[in-house]
């Protein structure tokens, strides 16, 4: 029935899913709407979502699904009403709209499709984020980040999303694998070293045991960036910057001059005026010079 509707409209059935909305998925998007002949508001969004696909011109597939008929799918894609409208991309569901929205609705989603590979999933990633679908943000952006490696927000927001996860070893994994002057970018030399620091804090063990570690190992530098963080972490500001100063002294190469990097990041989380920020900007300066 949907195929003489619209040459971009098709019916689903056991046999030809894989191939008609899987497949096709990887070229562009393609939308499934779920939808049972007794549910009287399909009857009302079907035809809307006909006309979208004619505006659309091809931009987008549209897939027919009767989950009366085809109950496994339903269920495999945990379809527990109708109408649901799921839409597929790179084989994934990337979002999915419940009920007869209106049409704004649909096209929103769509144009964040359609604006380009690497723009619509890091969009579609932030957006699977925030409404809890983890694993499906993560594809996303990842996919993102292949398709468009110079767009240094995508990199920065899976970062988020790992540290939001607890998963901090592998956000600053990523962001250390970045090229040195994507490292440089303001995107993500202000996340690198907050990051790097609430870790560190994280894993470390208590301030006494580090002190006496230190005493044997005076300039380890993983052991200087430990203490820095565990300090932070107290809100004392002026022991941390100082054994960051010790780190910035010792070994500029420790994780790509991570302890200049910190002290940067706290004179500006400080402000220029503050006293700390005057005296360690100064000192840093002086250790370098």
């Amino acid at each position: 029935m949907s195929e003489k509707l619209s040459p971009y409209v098709f019916d689903a059935s056991a046999d030809n899913f894989n191939r008609l909305v899987l497949e096709n998925s990887h070229k562009g998007p393609v939308l499934v709407h779920f939808w049972t002949p007794k549910a009287g508001p399909c009857f009302m969004l079907m035809p809307r979502l006909v006309k979208l696909a004619g505006e659309y011109g091809g931009k987008f597939l549209l897939v027919m699904l009767n989950a009366d008929e085809l109950p496994e799918l339903a269920r495999r894609f945990s379809v527990n009403s109708v109408p649901t409208v799921k839409f597929f991309w790179r084989g994934e569901v990337a979002h999915t709209i419940h009920g007869a929205e209106p049409d704004n609705s649909f096209r929103e989603a769509l144009d964040r499709f359609i604006a380009g590979d690497a723009n619509r999933a890091h969009a579609l990633g932030l957006a699977a984020w925030q409404a809890g679908q983890v694993q499906q943000a993560r594809l996303l952006l990842a996919n993102a980040a292949m398709a468009e490696p110079d767009n240094l927000a995508i990199p920065r927001d899976l970062a988020k999303l790992l540290w939001a996860q607890g998963e901090g070893e592998q956000a600053l994994k990523l962001l250390e694998s970045l090229p040195p002057e994507a490292r440089r970018a303001p995107e993500i030399a202000a996340l690198y070293p907050h990051l790097a620091l609430a870790e560190a804090a994280r894993q470390a063990p208590a301030l006494a045991e580090l002190d006496a570690t230190l005493a044997l190992h005076p300039n380890d530098p993983a052991l200087l960036f430990q203490r820095a963080a565990v300090l932070l972490a107290q809100d004392d500001y002026e022991n941390a910057m100082a054994a960051l100063l010790a780190l910035a002294r010792t070994d500029r190469g420790y994780r790509h001059d991570l302890g200049r990097a910190c002290l940067v990041a706290l004179f500006d989380l400080l402000g220029g005026a503050h006293p700390l920020t005057q005296h360690y900007r100064r000192a840093l300066a002086d250790s370098l010079n």
